[in-house]
């Protein structure tokens, strides 16, 4: 199985889906843990949730596998992206609820983490990487937005409900101030959803390390409760009566990015 899916557009924007993937390989399925093979941690659902960006010119590359193979999200030294609060690694042991992923004695080993690395995380970093370079080369700037969902309540990684809408830019690090200003803006105009710009989310390594403005590259993480388009708990049904509702607020969130470049 391919490690990504890829579908170019016309824009100077990639919108990155690194944890939508679900595939376990056959042959580490059964090293883990009944609940962990039901992947419960997915951003489940994010490419039908976003089934508009074909229409808006946007170029898409999406993972295939879980996050629990690898997490594409994560630095390649695994070093923690929130120091001092409940983390998940490079190659994960443990499920957002504390959890564990492996059976007795078949977590990976160092070693394994590192065949890991080369396998499946360099290859989507690599086309990624070299996807911004193609955009800035013929826009003359690149856009990246990573689209992000999760359960909106995980006492283990933070208090009470979390907001609908999480923006992040890695405190204002990862992209112009006026774009991150124009989103947050756009997220606050739908007033049946909270929203918040740089809060419990602030975007992860992939928004951290290529978002670099005065490279001209601007990178945004948006972090979607998931109680606002699907039921949170299994099977983990999509809900197309709530999706209906969220899914133009995504729209002119991502519209907004790409007319901030038109407007420049």
């Amino acid at each position: 199985m391919d490690i990504y899916r890829f579908a170019p557009g016309s824009t100077p924007l990639l919108v990155s889906m690194p944890h939508a993937g679900t595939h376990i390989p056959d042959d580490l399925a059964p090293r883990m843990t009944e609940n962990a093979r039901g992947v419960p941690d997915t951003d489940w659902h994010v490419d039908r949730l976003y089934d508009f960006l074909g229409s808006l010119g946007a170029a898409i590359i999406q993972a295939t596998h879980s996050r629990y193979v690898i997490d594409l999200n994560r630095p390649p030294d695994s070093a923690p992206l929130y120091p001092g609060a409940a983390n998940t690694g490079l190659c994960p042991t443990e499920q957002f609820d504390g959890q564990p992923i492996y059976k007795a004695g078949e977590a990976p080993d160092d070693a394994e983490a590192k065949e890991r690395l080369q396998r499946y995380w360099r290859p989507y970093h690599d086309r990624l990487a070299s996807e911004l370079q193609a955009l800035r080369a013929r826009h003359g700037i690149a856009l990246l937005f990573e689209a992000h969902t999760i359960r909106s309540r995980v006492p283990r990684l933070f208090d009470g409900g979390l907001p609908d809408i999480n923006l992040g830019t890695a405190d204002g690090k990862s992209c112009a101030s006026d774009l991150a200003a124009l989103l947050i803006e756009a997220a606050g105009e739908a007033e049946s959803y909270s929203s918040i710009l740089n809060g419990r989310f602030k975007g992860g390594y992939i928004t951290r390390h290529y978002g670099r403005p005065a490279d001209g590259v601007h990178a945004v993480q948006l972090e979607l409760s998931e109680l606002t388009y699907m039921n949170e708990d299994p099977p983990y049904g999509f809900r197309e009566d709530l999706a209906v509702a969220i899914r133009p607020v995504l729209k002119a969130i991502v519209r907004a990015m790409i007319s901030w470049e038109s407007s420049r």
